[in-house]
This record gives structure tokens, sequence and C-alpha cells, in this order.
């Protein structure tokens, strides 16, 4: 089992924002963050997702996957992406490019979603708000330009 921990942060919404994550597998970690020049906290809940189930290389080790975000808890265990995806406009949701980018992942492997409250002493979630806070700050390197976010003035 492969543990992945995320969290999303944006200073302002929209604004710069960033993504920490840490994948557990045994006793091997690895963490990843990157910062963004203009975005949303949703955003950035999502791409730690994204980039930590892109991060796995072996798709038959399932995936518990721990957040603090509701927003993508609920939209993909309440099924709510499936009912996006079957409308031309993407039902008007915002961050269509994201969800496009996440289910083909949650299909290649066995992916559980576990909420837990942020800011509420866990120390995974702890460390991915560092991190995502850092990046977001620009503390961890540059900022990089959330181009699908920019081009299209999201929602």
């Amino acid at each position: 089992m492969i543990y992945l921990f995320t969290d999303g942060s944006s200073r302002g919404n929209p604004g710069p924002g960033g993504f920490g994550a840490i994948l557990r597998y045994g006793q091997h970690e690895k963490e990843l963050a990157q910062g963004y020049r203009r975005t949303t906290n949703n955003r950035m809940e999502l791409l730690a997702v994204i980039r930590g189930l892109e991060a796995i290389t072996n798709p038959a080790l399932p995936v518990t996957v721990v957040t603090d975000s509701r927003y993508v808890v609920d939209a993909i265990e309440k099924k709510w992406v499936d009912g996006w995806l079957r409308k031309p406009d993407f039902g008007g949701k915002a961050n269509e490019d994201l969800w496009r980018r996440i289910v083909p992942l949650l299909k290649l492997r066995k992916v559980e979603f576990k909420w837990i409250r942020g800011h509420n002493g866990h120390a995974e979630n702890e460390r991915c708000d560092v991190l995502a806070v850092a990046s977001a700050l620009g503390e961890l390197g540059s900022l990089l330009v959330d181009a699908a976010y920019e081009k299209i003035g999201q929602k």
C-alpha cells in the first residue's frame, strides 16, 4: 500500500499558490512540491493528487490518498466528476483540465480517498501544508505559470 498525503495552498484566491505531497511506501518516503504565480487553492489541491499519482511507477500497488480537500474527495467519491464528464461543457465546472487529467490516473490502479480535517495536528498534513505554503511563497524554487488557469481566466 502506498500512502499519498496532499495539501494545496494559495495566497489569495486567486493568487500565488503551491502544493505539497508526501508519498510513502513502507520505509520509503518522497516529498513533492511546486509553486505557481497565479492559481487557486482548489487547483493546487487537485494538482497535489495528480502529481503524486503521476510519480508512482508501479500501477499494481494500491494507493490511499489522504487529503483535507472536501472538493477533491467529494467530486471523486460522490462521482460528481463522472457527471461533469458526460456534459458537453463539463457542466460549467471549474478546473476541467485537471479533472480530465486525474480521471485516467484513477483508472490505472486501485485508489481510495481518506478525508482528514486540516490544521488539526495530523503530522503528514501539517508537513504538506508547510511545503504548499513555502512553494506558494517561492521559497522552494521559482513560481511556474499555471498556463491553463491564466489562459482561460478560470471561473
